[in-house]
């Protein structure tokens, strides 16, 4: 017979999970959580094995939901437009020129 599948919450496990959560993930378990569904909620959890089960360990994310917000503040709905300042190229001519002038004066 094969392993037990079972479910836990993170501060609901034994001293001797804890000690082999702190094994399995010395650095953190951060970038290991998935997102479980089940038909009636959903979840995030991380995985941890044992010889007797496998476990999905319960655990809590906080989920930014204002990135999309910050992207159409911060770049505005023309984020497609790839022209700097007024759109006058002679700007940019007029700093090399002086540049190279600089340099051949030397």
């Amino acid at each position: 017979m094969g392993k037990v599948n079972k479910v836990i919450s993170l501060e609901n496990l034994t001293p001797e999970l804890q000690e082999l959560m702190a094994k399995k993930y010395p650095n953190g378990y951060s970038d290991f959580v998935m997102k479980v569904a089940t038909p009636s909620k959903e979840f995030w959890a991380v995985t941890l094995d044992t010889p007797e089960a496998s476990y999905l360990v319960k655990v809590p994310v906080k989920v930014d939901t204002k990135a999309d917000d910050l992207d159409e503040r911060d770049y505005g709905e023309d984020s497609n437009d790839d022209s700097f300042g007024d759109g006058n190229s002679e700007d940019f001519d007029s700093i090399s020129d002086s540049s190279e002038e600089a340099e051949s004066d030397d």
